[in-house]
């Protein structure tokens, strides 16, 4: 199966390095994609657009053998449920790491501080969200940080468009890291993540760790895809 992976903000497509040859070696081509505005850190990318990175999720499903099992981390999920939704009879299942699919009209990211068109990787211990990287040691997390590539403005800002209702019909996977499964059932129940809500076929896998388990944990995660992959298959 093929198999297209999304990363989230201030990461390209070698964020999936360690767990592409795990899903290769179970026998799916996986596809990981550095989306426009992310190729390296001097970019200039003020001028990406949302539209232009959901574009390219959709160009990768089109390439696909056959329906793609689609894999988005972050507000990647919420780019590749817009991808989704462009394709919704081209998806198996979609499956989100770490991030919930944005409804129509809200941003993917909003609130966090742009210089020049760009949003720079804010210090997780800083604003409060130390799970997030609660798997890095010290110099792991050093050079995370170095290596993050800033995240265009107008994807983390630009509102979602959603217009098919068959992408609710596609079964998900909503693989949850630094918060628990329960946390999100919770969220899903408070009305605080309505797309989700709107899924008629969903599942909950907890995997644990920070957010960023396909670089600390990839051979868990990798496992939960290819479990995952196995059900598009059947």
């Amino acid at each position: 199966m093929d198999v297209v992976l999304v990363p989230g903000a201030w990461l390209d497509g070698s964020c999936w390095d360690a767990v592409v040859p795990r899903l290769e070696s179970a026998g799916h081509r996986a596809s990981p994609l550095t989306l426009p505005g992310m190729e390296r850190a001097a970019e200039d990318r003020a001028q990406v657009r949302l539209a232009d990175q959901v574009a390219a999720v959709v160009a990768a499903i089109d390439a696909a053998d056959g329906a793609a099992l689609l894999v988005g981390h972050s507000i990647g999920s919420g780019i590749a449920h817009q991808a989704l939704d462009a394709r919704p009879d081209r998806v198996s299942r979609i499956v989100h790491v770490g991030g919930f699919p944005s409804p129509d009209g809200a941003a993917l990211l909003p609130g966090l501080a742009a210089v020049d068109g760009e949003v720079a990787m804010p210090d997780w211990a800083e604003v409060g969200e130390e799970a997030n990287v609660r798997d890095f040691d010290r110099e792991r997390l050093a050079r995370f940080y170095a290596e993050a590539i800033p995240q265009p403005e107008h994807v983390c800002t630009d509102p979602v468009r959603l217009t098919d209702d068959r992408r609710l019909e596609v079964p998900a996977t909503m693989v949850c890291p630094e918060y628990s499964a329960v946390d999100l059932r919770s969220w899903v129940e408070a009305g605080e993540v309505p797309e989700v809500a709107a899924l008629h076929h969903v599942d909950y896998v907890d995997i644990g760790g920070g957010h960023w388990p396909q670089l600390t944990q990839p051979d868990r995660l990798a496992r939960v895809l290819i479990e995952v992959a196995s059900r598009g298959l059947d």
